[in-house]
């Protein structure tokens, strides 16, 4: 059984087509699980609307607002599927993606997470994307060092890896998906479905990669840093998450000192160097 989940926060504009979506899938899932993360606006009316017409179960969870990363989580310990398949609520799947997806991961049951290709939208409008934004698969760990190159509503995940791995880090407002990914991506190779079988609207300020758009390069060198220290990377990997890091520090280091902050560049510089083995990378 698929179990769909949607996180969801104040996107009522958005749910029903992302939840219209679930629904008009060619295989359908056996349940739909939408966690409602403490939205002020009709986000329940809306879900229980859906719930009185739909065939699919529809389970709508209701919790204070504890960001992304809680929602997600707390779908993932409701769903009672061998496969989680992740829809972010002001996204959306082509009919055909949960039938193509789960027929690649079928084919390929060694596998425990697949992904697949986007269509981008922004303000309405379809846009290209740039060739360092084209998923990859296979061992992704070196690709996703810079930036997620895991699209959330992408992902399709056996139960096993959830089991195996952990859940995302509450932690964390933004970049739970970087930081997830890069854990698994150090570990396990990912499936690429290379269809584009999931839309993506871009470019609004109430997205979190736009509220926290300065701050993004802080959580991910947080995450980096507590990779390395988890002692899990083999020597490769860990060369090239030093790398990452010190590239990081520097850059955002280097920001600071130039908008009157140099006490907490002077700590990303440390923290770099905290990392970096003695005559192995420049400064």
């Amino acid at each position: 059984m698929i179990s769909a989940i949607i996180p969801t926060h104040n996107r009522e504009s958005f749910l029903e087509r992302s939840i219209g979506s679930v629904l008009a899938q060619r295989l359908a899932c056996g349940e739909l699980i939408v966690v409602d993360d403490g939205s002020t606006d009709n986000t329940a009316a809306l879900v229980e609307r859906v719930v009185a017409s739909s065939a699919v179960p529809v389970r709508l969870v209701r919790q204070r607002n504890s960001g992304a990363a809680a929602a997600r989580n707390a779908g993932i310990r409701l769903a009672r599927g061998r496969l989680l398949a992740f829809l972010d609520s002001d996204d959306w799947w082509l009919p055909d993606k949960l039938a193509v997806q789960a027929a690649a991961m079928a084919a390929r049951p060694e596998s425990l997470v697949a992904h697949t290709r986007e269509i981008w939208f922004r303000r309405g409008q379809r846009v290209n994307q740039k060739k360092k934004h084209d998923p990859p698969g296979g061992d992704i760990f070196a690709a996703s060092l810079g930036m997620c190159v895991v699209g959330m509503s992408t992902v399709m995940a056996r139960r096993e890896l959830f089991d195996r791995y952990g859940l995302f880090d509450e932690s964390l407002p933004c970049c739970e998906d970087y930081d997830f990914w890069l854990r698994i991506g150090c570990r396990e190779p990912f499936l690429l479905v290379p269809n584009r079988l999931t839309g993506k609207d871009g470019g609004r300020p109430d997205q979190l990669s736009t509220i926290h758009r300065q701050g993004m390069d802080v959580f991910r060198i947080r995450s980096l840093a507590a990779l390395l220290d988890s002692d899990v990377l083999r020597p490769d990997q860990r060369r090239a998450a030093v790398a990452e890091l010190a590239r990081k520090c520097r850059i955002y280091g280097q920001g600071c000192g130039k908008h009157g902050r140099p006490e907490e560049g002077e700590r990303y510089f440390n923290l770099a160097a905290r990392y970096r083995p003695t005559g192995d990378l420049p400064a």
